[in-house]
């Protein structure tokens, strides 16, 4: 079910022959701000004005004798110089809540089928995952979920760095500043000691510095490496398996969805003469100084492809990377989950593709902000400064559990109805909200924004959090309980719905517009749509409990509408935080 489309296509049969496209019209339709104006609105008269010559408030009227109302509609109203203020029949709203009870998919239909390739996460294997790997990791699993979800066929692919400068920093490191007995007791511990003692050797930011011998040799090292030194090579052979198993574990530990694949650059390694060569004789590229390949855009944009010494670069890697992709997904989009300091390599890489005469696939650039600090500066671990992800994720728990606990005695003490959890339950429940509030924080802001990374902030019990949202979950399943209602009663055989209240038609309205949020998300890449449309519900749902009740309602008939309106918010609560990659308890 999706309330504005089911509108909009009433506007557009109403539309037809007064203008010859009515698309952009049809597309002013929105909810309103404001429920005393009803619950959308069409302002598209004022702008049909000056194209047909007449005017709004007539136009209005004309659209509004135009329009089939059916069982749908309230006769429109005609609001200042020419909005028309629609609201949505009760009668309406109440079949079509009881229709989704009893629809495992809460009314939220298939949408024609895609085929995605999506790119996120993509670490540097040489060094466990830190923060700067957080926001790419969970958009790229929502988005998954999401595209999923709406019917779509998703293939992940994790794009590891294996075979770049950071393995040769990693190398040097091993062969001149390794602990033995600490690499034994734990190799990926001490590769990332040493990987953070290499840059600091080196400087910030300052391994092409032809000066800096360090720099040199890990650039030697990585040299050595792609022209299949055997030392070289059989410790990266030894090196990827501990490497892949601590970020496999990370991944474990946030819930993140098995990726389908999991290609490193060395696995396009083989590719990269081939397409340097194609680029040549497409004439995307073409020779620079000193023997070196280029891409130009203009005079002062070019991209390398192959160095003088003939090295190859990201920007053939990735250009490997799509004909690979093309070739073996067919996909109608790829999307690239990365920060915003890539732009400028993804605006030049699409364009190298599009010359290269890859036209019939979108190809799309994810951009996100930066974690920041209490203090307002990016957190980095480039001079080990920053927090390994598992660090962050184990403190969000203990945080968490510290906060369940204090409440939890406080709760019992106030004599409220709580249940007899043990500490490893609870624990357990700690872990679900802990990292619920990581990912949660994180998604609910545009993904283009920075934001600061709070654990007070993320964890809090009011506010559009996870935890709130996990809250409101658990206290809904409660209600149930305490009645010994099985919720699938509610759904096999619903119950007739009123809306006879402000309160219970805000509620339906709200359940209703779960697939239109869900759309609008996956429209932009942008999941904060879905958090915003969970704050929305919550805050709805809220005022509905507040004002309805529900185990006193007035008559039996009463009763079970209000009944089925709570288990149909839980299960809406539980559907988007699961497409978020956020679980949720049934006790807290």
């Amino acid at each position: 079910m999706n309330l504005l489309r089911t509108i909009q296509n009433q506007f557009r049969a109403a539309l037809v022959g007064l203008v010859p496209d009515v698309e952009p019209y049809v597309a002013m339709i929105k909810p309103t701000q404001d429920a005393k104006h009803g619950d959308y609105q069409a302002n598209c008269a004022m702008s049909l004005a000056k194209a047909l010559g007449k005017k709004p408030r007539d136009i209005a009227q004309d659209i509004v004798k135009r329009l089939d109302l059916s069982d749908l509609l309230e006769p429109p109203e005609i609001a200042g110089p020419g909005f028309i203020n629609l609201r949505l029949k009760s009668t309406w709203l109440a079949k079509q809540v009881q229709a989704i009870a009893n629809d495992d998919r809460l009314g939220v239909a298939l949408q024609p089928a895609k085929r995605y390739v999506i790119d996120y996460s993509s670490p540097n294997v040489a060094k466990p995952l830190h923060v700067g790997h957080l926001r790419s990791t969970i958009i790229g699993d929502a988005l998954t979920r999401l595209l999923r979800f709406l019917g779509h066929t998703v293939i992940t692919d994790n794009h590891l760095g294996d075979w770049g400068t950071q393995f040769g920093i990693l190398l040097y490191g091993y062969k001149n500043l390794l602990d033995n007995e600490a690499y034994k007791k734990d190799p990926v511990r001490e590769l990332a000691r040493v990987y953070i003692e290499v840059r600091k050797l080196i400087g910030s930011d300052d391994e092409d510095n032809a000066a800096n011998s360090v720099a040199d040799a890990c650039r030697a090292e990585t040299a050595k490496l792609h022209h299949g030194d055997p030392e070289n090579n059989r410790l990266w052979r030894e090196f990827m398996p501990h490497c892949l198993a601590e970020i496999h574990e990370v991944y474990e530990k946030l819930g993140i969805l098995t990726f389908d694949h999991e290609h490193g650059e060395s696995f396009y390694n083989p590719l990269l003469p081939g397409v340097v060569e194609s680029l040549l004789q497409t004439k995307t590229a073409e020779p620079g100084e000193g023997g070196a390949i280029i891409v130009r855009f203009s005079d002062d944009n070019v991209a390398l492809v192959r160095k003088r010494d003939g090295a190859f670069t990201y920007t053939t890697s990735d250009l490997a990377t799509i004909q690979y992709r093309l070739n073996e997904f067919a996909p109608n989009a790829v999307l690239y989950v990365v920060d915003f300091r890539q732009s400028q390599h993804f605006a030049n890489l699409f364009a190298a593709a599009r010359r290269w005469g890859i036209a019939a696939v979108e190809l799309t650039h994810i951009s996100f902000g930066s974690v920041l600090n209490r203090d307002g500066r990016p957190i980095s671990t480039r001079k080990g400064d920053g927090s390994e992800l598992i660090d962050l994720i184990n403190k969000a728990v203990e945080i968490g559990l510290q906060k369940y606990q204090e409440s939890y005695a406080e709760r019992k003490a106030q004599g409220h109805d709580v249940p007899d959890l043990t500490e490893a339950v609870q624990r357990d429940i700690a872990e679900t909200v802990g990292i619920g509030a990581i990912k949660y924080a994180d998604l609910c802001q545009n993904r283009t924004s920075d934001y600061k990374f709070d654990y007070d902030k993320m964890l809090a019990t009011e506010g559009n959090t996870a935890t709130y949202m996990q809250y409101a979950y658990a206290r809904n399943r409660s209600i149930l309980r305490k009645e010994n209602i099985d919720p699938m009663t509610l759904r096999n055989n619903p119950p007739s719905v009123a809306i006879d209240t402000p309160p219970e038609r805000a509620l339906a309205i709200q359940l209703l517009r779960l697939e239109e949020s869900l759309l609008a998300a996956v429209a932009e890449y942008q999941p904060s749509a879905v958090t915003a449309y969970l704050w929305d519900l919550a805050k709805t749902y809220s005022g509905f409990f507040q004002n309805c009740p529900v185990l006193r309602a007035e008559s039996g008939a009463l009763k079970q509408s209000r009944l089925l309106l709570c288990d149909l918010t839980a299960r809406v609560l539980q559907k988007c935080l699961n497409l978020l990659g956020i679980k949720t308890v049934d006790r807290m």
